[in-house]
């Protein structure tokens, strides 16, 4: 199969649901609250089913397991055979008992349980991200702020990742980076979608640690979720295809991206308490 184009990386979604200025009727405004609580709350189990599954409770059968561990070129194999070296080349009998223990006992466990994160919540978080199309709609009949372009964008990238990469590809199904881009995905989608239907449903600011996570926690979901994409697309290269040379821009695109939401961060929060949790606001 021929190898595929890299993707630069998104802005998050971080206007997609933020009400219109306009006003919307009341029906347009219950059915925002509704969707953006159904969103939290979805985004909200798949976080702590995914979490609960890293963490060691099992949600896969002991044969599912097995299979995952069986696979002699998924992404967990490979990171596996990557930290083996570092075990043997200890200085001292000793010290390679004691990192081979640690590689036993630890990562390769959390790398096979990252593996298989597919198998635990992987169809639910394909459903709830294409329900994110609705947000195209939104932006179009203009019950929301954000351009129809900038959602389309921002959501097609998702789409893409879901149903282009992961549901086409077994290699990035059984990734360990899907695990940290879906927990990264849920984390800061559970204060997006809680942020605003707040906003829709209180006439006053949202509630300011509320506020302060929302433009403070992009600070490592974002790197995370993005570098996670990006390698969870370079696991469906073949072993032996050169990493694309496109990817070089997704470097660029990242620290622009990146610099971007700073600046976002500074006009909400201000240079000064705002910066805090709970600090007062600058301006919404």
């Amino acid at each position: 199969m021929a190898p595929r184009k890299t993707q630069l990386p998104a802005v998050p979604a971080q206007e997609a649901e933020a009400p219109s200025k306009k006003g919307a009727s009341p029906a347009v405004k219950y059915y925002l609250i509704a969707y953006n609580v159904v969103s939290a709350l979805s985004w909200a189990y798949i976080l702590i089913v995914l979490t609960l599954h890293i963490l060691g409770v099992s949600f896969v059968s002991s044969s599912s397991a097995a299979a995952a561990a069986a696979r002699p070129l998924s992404a967990s194999a490979r990171i596996a055979s990557f930290l083996r070296p570092f075990s043997k080349a200890a200085s001292t009998k000793a010290r390679a008992s004691a990192a081979t223990r640690v590689q036993e006992k630890l990562l390769q466990p959390l790398l096979l349980r990252a593996s298989t994160t597919y198998a635990v919540i992987g169809p639910e978080t394909t459903l709830v991200q294409t329900l994110a199309l609705l947000e195209v709609l939104h932006a179009g009949l203009g019950w929301v702020r954000s351009p129809i372009q900038t959602t389309a964008a921002q959501v097609a990238s998702r789409i893409f990742l879901v149903w282009g990469v992961v549901e086409r590809f077994e290699s990035a199904r059984s990734s360990p980076l899907y695990a940290s881009m879906v927990f990264a995905w849920s984390l800061a989608e559970v204060i997006r979608y809680s942020f605003y239907a707040f906003s829709l449903i209180s006439t006053s600011s949202p509630p300011h640690p509320l506020l302060w996570l929302r433009y403070t926690t992009f600070l490592v979901l974002y790197p995370l979720g993005a570098g996670s994409e990006a390698f969870v697309n370079f696991a469906t290269l073949p072993r032996s295809s050169p990493i694309p040379t496109s990817s070089l821009i997704w470097w660029p695109g990242l620290y622009f991206m990146y610099t971007y939401m700073l600046g976002q961060r500074r006009k909400v929060l201000g240079d000064g308490l705002g910066k805090k949790l709970g600090g007062k606001p600058k301006s919404l």
